[in-house]
């Protein structure tokens, strides 16, 4: 469904953030873009959705297809009448509206009002919680019922491909299990294809397929969620656990070097 093939991504002319990275979404799947902070990962989310230009970034060299399709020179509006659906990062919400005129902005580019208020139906059905919030101000919600509601507004975009950054920031252990169950709910209901990008390795690999993991603008190692779960490498310097399952001083590891086979 997405393909990215060796892209480079530059500022201003001048800074290079992505050197030559590529990576695939097969249909139906959840993919994960993992590392730590700066490594490029909500570039690659913003060079696939094309908001690149906003912030004068653009793609130098590479391709990206969507459906066989390339997108990479199309304009961020074009690429959102694909079904690319990028939920950004911080709990972007309109806090002078309502719950659900927030939700009802996701749906600005469809013009079937009858599947509109079926897919309004579906998103309270996932966050009941927002249904019972549907008349409270934005703004006045707490983090993780933002978060909610970005994520529901996305759902009503009808995507065909849905990006989540960073869903997981800030956020409650018990409120980042609450989502990411949802989030795995919806794809695994409605087989939407979801692009996720998270800091939070454990929850990520809980629900994602396959995943990419990043570092200074490129990838480093990729391999089914499985095999990243269990890789040593993976669990001492992303889980902060030994060999046996032990936790890890964060002191120890934060000068890792990793094995030769990931080079």
């Amino acid at each position: 469904m997405l393909k990215l093939n060796n892209v480079e991504v530059t500022y201003l002319d001048v800074v290079k953030v992505l050197h030559g990275i590529s990576m695939q979404v097969e249909d139906g799947t959840v993919v994960a873009v993992l590392g730590a902070n700066g490594a490029g990962k909500t570039t690659t989310l913003k060079a696939i959705s094309g908001i690149l230009k906003v912030e004068e970034g653009e793609v130098t060299d590479g391709h990206i297809e969507f459906r066989g399709e390339r997108i990479d020179k199309k304009s961020a509006v074009d690429i959102g009448k694909l079904g690319i659906v990028q939920a950004l990062e911080g709990r972007r919400v309109f806090g002078h509206l309502s719950t659900e005129e927030n939700l009802i902005v996701g749906a600005y580019n469809r013009t079937d009002r009858q599947a509109i208020h079926d897919d309004l139906d579906m998103v309270y059905n996932y966050f009941p919680r927002l249904k019972h919030l549907r008349k409270n101000i934005a703004g006045y919600l707490s983090g993780g019922e933002q978060q909610m509601l970005v994520i529901g507004r996305a759902m009503m975009a009808a995507p065909k491909l849905m990006m989540l950054d960073e869903p997981s920031l800030g956020l409650a252990p018990m409120m980042v299990e609450e989502i990411y169950v949802i989030i795995q709910r919806f794809n695994t209901e409605k087989k939407i294809p979801v692009l996720l990008v998270e800091q939070n390795v454990r929850v990520a690999l809980n629900i994602a397929h396959y995943g990419y993991v990043m570092e200074n603008g490129r990838i480093v190692l990729d391999g089914s969620a499985t095999f990243l779960r269990n890789n040593e490498d993976i669990k001492e310097f992303y889980m902060g656990l030994s060999a046996v399952g032990a936790k890890k001083n964060y002191r120890n590891i934060k000068h890792y070097k990793r094995r030769k086979r990931w080079l």
